[in-house]
């Protein structure tokens, strides 16, 4: 069973920054992707950030939309990867996913969101 939980939203005015953490326990065997997601009223759930290894190495991708605004990072130690979120706009708002894929010995690879956290940029 693997557990996700996130924190760091909240209320921020527009320019501003906010630090989204995605925390993942259980019994963890290897992390393939680590991500953010967010999904507007609305709207339909969109990638926003992903970090991963793959059988063809690392990768990192980010939403056109979020280029140079957003980072997203990771810390293996710990098991929890983060969002900074700079330069915030209005369109941004949104509820915030964190996802993953992990391998575990009872699941093998499977996909986990978490409980999702709110961004509400004003003006």
């Amino acid at each position: 069973q693997v557990q996700l939980v996130e924190s760091g939203g909240g209320l921020v005015q527009a320019g501003g920054s906010l630090r989204l953490a995605c925390e993942a326990s259980g019994n963890i065997v290897r992390i393939n992707v680590m991500g953010w997601y967010r999904q507007a009223p609305g709207k339909q759930r969109e990638l926003v950030a992903r970090v991963g290894e793959n059988t063809r190495g690392g990768f990192t991708n980010y939403a056109e939309s979020v280029k140079g605004r957003f980072t997203i990072s990771r810390d293996n130690a710990k098991n929890t990867w983060y969002l900074q979120m700079n330069s915030l706009k209005l369109e941004d708002t949104a509820v915030y996913y964190c996802h993953t894929n992990i391998y575990t010995f009872a699941q093998a690879n499977a996909d986990y969101w978490g409980q999702g956290t709110q961004v509400t940029v004003s003006s």
